[in-house]
C-alpha cells in the first residue's frame, strides 16, 4: 500500500481551482475506478485505460483521468485526481497529450510511468493547403496524410501527432511497454501480464489486417476530417488525410483555409465530409453543405461515451465501414 505525502499548498490550491473550473464547464472529475485488484493503476485517457484493463485483467484496479465522453486534450485535475497520481502503483499517460498530466506526474513522480510516446515514437504528418504537398520525413511516400496546424492551439505536438492508438501495431507496442511496468511493479503476475499483452497483440494485428485488406482497393484515397487526428492511418494504409482543424479539435481553421478545402473537396471528388462525436460538427457540416457532400462519422477514440456498448475493437471496425463507404472500396 502506498503512503501518501502531503499535496503542496501552492498545487493544491491550483488543482482546486481547475476543479472549479471544470465544474462550471460541466466536466467534473466523477470517473469511478474499474477493477478490484491490488496494483492501483492511473490512465490520463481511453486508449490507455482499455490497454490496462487488457492487459492488467482481474491483478489492477484502474481509474481514468479523463471522464467518458469527454474530449481529452484540455483535462484539467483535481486535487483528486493529482493525490490519485502520487499513490498510484503505475500510471499511464501520453506526455505532450495533456499538459496537466504531464505537470502532475513530473511534480509526484508515482513509483511507475509508462509514456506511450516513448513505446512508439512520434510521427510528424505533413500538412496541405492549396493541393501541393510540403516536405517532411514522409514526403514522397503514399502514405502521405495532410493536416493544417493551428499557430496557437495551445497544446505541445512539437514531437509528432499524438494520435497513435489508431494505429494498432503501435498500440500493440504499448501494450508490451505496459505490460513489462505491470510486471515490476507487480512481479508475482509478471506472467500473466505479459500473456494478456501477447494476447491482445495477436488480436490488433488481425484488425490491422481488416485495414489493410479493407482498404486496399478503393476508388480514391482523400478522406476529410474535422480534426487532424487520423495521420496514423493515413501512413499505414496509403491514404490521405484533409484535415480542417489541428491536432487539438477546439483549435479555428487559418485564414482562407475554408475556401481552399473547397477546392480540394471539388478537386478530389471527395464524397464526405468526417466529423467526431466528442467536437462541434458545425464547421464540417458548414463544408459538407457548401459542396453539396455528405458528412459522416470518423471517431478518433479519444473517449467513449458509453463504454458498456462499446470498445476500441469496435469503434475502430465502424471506422474502417465509414472509410470503405467514403472511398468506394471495393
Amino acid at each position: 500500500m502506498n503512503i501518501r505525502r502531503a499535496v503542496p499548498a501552492s498545487l493544491l490550491a491550483a488543482t482546486t481551482a481547475s476543479a472549479l473550473l471544470l465544474t462550471a464547464c460541466g466536466t467534473d472529475d466523477t470517473a469511478e475506478a474499474t477493477g478490484s485488484g491490488s496494483v492501483d493503476v492511473v490512465a490520463s485517457f481511453y486508449p490507455l485505460k482499455f490497454v490496462a484493463q487488457q492487459v492488467g485483467g482481474p491483478e489492477v484496479r484502474i481509474t481514468n483521468l479523463t471522464k467518458a465522453g469527454v474530449e481529452p486534450h484540455d483535462l484539467e485535475l483535481t486535487a483528486k485526481q493529482v493525490a490519485g497520481i502520487e499513490d498510484a502503483d503505475v500510471v499511464l499517460y501520453l506526455k505532450g497529450f495533456q499538459p496537466a498530466v504531464d505537470k502532475a506526474v513530473d511534480q509526484n513522480k508515482p513509483k511507475h510511468t509508462v509514456d506511450a510516446a516513448a513505446l512508439s515514437p512520434l510521427e510528424k504528418h505533413g500538412t496541405e493547403v492549396d493541393g501541393s504537398e510540403h516536405g517532411d520525413e514522409h514526403a514522397g511516400e503514399e502514405g502521405h496524410a495532410e493536416e493544417e496546424h493551428s499557430a496557437d492551439d495551445g497544446h505541445d505536438h512539437s514531437d509528432g501527432d499524438p494520435h497513435l492508438w489508431l494505429d494498432p501495431t503501435r498500440l500493440a507496442a504499448v501494450a508490451n511497454g505496459v505490460a513489462e511496468t505491470l510486471a515490476q511493479a507487480d512481479p508475482a503476475h509478471a506472467q500473466d501480464y505479459r500473456t494478456r499483452a501477447a494476447d491482445l497483440k495477436g488480436k490488433l494485428d488481425a484488425l490491422d489486417n481488416e485495414y489493410k485488406t479493407g482498404l486496399a482497393n478503393c476508388q480514391r484515397k482523400e478522406f476529410v476530417t474535422s480534426h487532424a487526428a487520423f495521420g496514423y492511418i493515413a501512413d499505414r494504409y496509403g491514404l490521405h488525410e484533409i484535415a480542417v482543424n489541428g491536432v487539438n479539435p477546439k483549435s479555428e481553421p487559418a485564414p482562407g483555409r475554408i475556401a481552399d478545402l473547397q477546392d480540394l473537396v471539388r478537386e478530389k471528388g471527395v464524397t464526405t465530409i468526417f466529423f467526431e462525436t466528442l467536437a462541434s460538427p458545425k464547421t464540417a457540416e458548414t463544408l459538407a453543405r457548401d459542396t453539396g457532400v455528405s458528412t459522416g462519422v470518423l471517431d478518433p477514440i479519444e473517449g467513449i461515451k458509453d463504454e458498456a456498448a462499446n470498445d476500441y475493437f469496435s469503434v475502430m471496425r465502424a471506422n474502417l465501414d465509414a472509410l470503405r463507404k467514403a472511398l468506394s472500396c471495393s
